[in-house]
């Protein structure tokens, strides 16, 4: 390994303590979290400069393989003292780091083909869950296909006990996993149509149940039709079989109301309109070719097909305000639009990065001492994730510090005149994205199952026709290099 020298841990506090004008939880948390280390503790960075130096390079070392590559030095730019452009935690942490094999991913959904709804299905879910998290990624899953509660099974138990217990064995792994400085991170999501919602529901507001996972449910159009009308709903399972083996009428009004009471007091369930979700997404484009979304990442804001995952950065808004506080604040819209170009090229080499990542990981389960038939499962995990990234290149490119950006341009948060802008902001990043994934397919080449025909109607291409017709034209004929470029993660920039 290159990084021979080590680092004390108060030297690399004192210097990151001055890298960070004397905050010392910044310093502190930055050198528990981020700085590079060994499993032995050993540290091999003093400050967050020799971080971003150190995905710097390696950016830098993916851009020579194209056309027109950027450099080390003006990686490192964007990046320094956080400034422009910042990493999440997976790439922060992992990009150039030979001292542990660990994803540079944050997000993975996971999910069998097929009939899933049994012992085994939900145990190798549990597995693959684990495995997962124990690179460092964050995981969701959709429960919809398990049977609901009181259905005939084919065992000894003779009916279903419902989805309740799987959320408390699924929660339980992600406690476990997350012990010891691992990362567990787990979401869980059903349909508002499965005839078990209201239990799954109801999951997390028995004190010390599911404590180790967020749930959402997905909520259909036809779901909130019936509650503004006040309409019976019917929920069935299989939920979406055209003659299902069980349903049930329920008031959907009264469901909606204790969604809304329970997330008042608990902050759970989160709500994932689905219908929107699904006709949005440009991967749903590609859902014969194994693209369908069936849930979501932890957080909520990447909807994801089973074995895609997602790396993820930052923009930091608050840095393009000049003259911020002031009566002559204004926002450098194109400065923020040439990093957002950047921004998205350095998410693509990220792409790339991670791909080199899995090989190792496959590498590692290979030469493990287990034998085959514990490694098969896990390997075969890394074989499907593999497959869909390099596929799909899905590219998470957000953006931090949007309520510091309005308060600096002295706009009061929630008024028209804020939303406007903001919205604007959002527009122009968009753009610029699209932009950059569409320039990177005329030089790298598109993802390779784009098909214009695929995407010509979707609702959110339609809208960037109306804002860039040329954009458009180009994508149609150049295809994009991602297959999804943007993400809202919930992030926040102490200032």
């Amino acid at each position: 390994m290159k990084e021979s020298k080590t680092y004390s841990f108060d030297e690399a506090f004192e210097a990151s303590l001055r890298y960070f004008d004397g905050d010392e939880l910044a310093a502190r948390v930055w050198v528990n979290k981020y700085a590079m280390k060994d499993s032995l503790g050993n540290i091999y960075e003093k400050s967050p400069e020799d971080m971003h130096w150190r995905i710097a390079n390696e950016v830098a070392r993916i851009e020579k393989k194209y056309k027109n590559p950027i450099s080390a030095q003006d990686v490192f730019e964007l990046m320094d003292h956080f400034r422009y452009i910042i990493p999440a935690g997976s790439p922060m942490t992992g990009i150039g780091n030979n001292c542990q094999i660990a994803s540079l991913s944050n997000c993975f959904v996971i999910g069998l083909d097929g009939d899933a709804d049994s012992y085994g299905a939900i145990l190798r879910i549990d597995e693959e869950q684990v495995q997962l998290m124990k690179r460092r990624g964050g995981v969701g899953h959709d429960l919809s296909h398990v049977r609901p509660k009181g259905s005939p099974v084919n065992n000894s138990a003779l009916t279903s006990t419902g989805l309740v217990p799987f959320m408390e064995r699924y929660s339980n792994s992600t406690r476990e996993v997350a012990q010891d400085g691992r990362r567990g991170a787990l979401m869980l999501s059903v349909s508002v149509k499965h005839p078990d919602a209201e239990a799954f529901i109801d999951a997390k507001m028995e004190e010390g149940k599911v404590t180790g996972a967020n749930v959402s449910v997905k909520i259909t159009d036809s779901f909130m039709e019936a509650v503004v009308n006040d309409k019976p709903f019917v929920q069935q399972f299989p939920i979406d079989a055209e003659q299902p083996t069980y349903s049930k009428e329920i008031s959907a009004k009264k469901l909606w109301e204790k969604i809304v009471h329970n997330a008042w007091k608990s902050a759970e369930p989160g709500v994932l309109f689905w219908d929107t979700i699904i006709k949005e997404s440009l991967p749903d484009c590609y859902a014969d070719l194994g693209f369908r979304t069936v849930s979501t990442n932890p957080c909520g804001e990447i909807p994801l097909c089973p074995y895609d995952s997602c790396r993820l950065l930052s923009i930091n808004l608050y840095a393009y305000v000049k003259n911020p506080f002031t009566k002559d604040a204004t926002f450098d819209f194109d400065l923020f639009r040439k990093h957002a170009v950047l921004a998205q090229r350095i998410m693509d080499d990220i792409v790339d990065l991670e791909m080199e990542k899995i090989d190792l990981i496959m590498e590692k389960i290979k030469n493990d001492p287990q034998n085959d038939e514990v490694k098969l499962a896990e390997y075969h995990l890394w074989e499907k994730i593999k497959d869909k990234s390099g596929k799909g290149r899905r590219t998470g490119v957000g953006i931090t510090a949007e309520g510091d950006m309005i308060a600096a341009m002295g706009l009061r948060y929630g008024t028209e005149e804020a939303t406007t802008f903001s919205v604007e902001v959002h527009k122009t990043l968009a753009l610029a994205a699209y932009r950059s994934s569409v320039t990177m397919a005329q030089e790298r080449g598109a993802f390779t199952i784009f098909d214009a025909q695929r995407e010509s109607e979707n609702p959110f291409l339609l809208r960037m026709k109306e804002a860039d017709e040329q954009l458009y034209a180009d994508m149609m004929k150049y295809g994009r290099r991602n297959i999804a470029c943007l993400t809202i993660a919930p992030t926040v920039l102490l200032l």
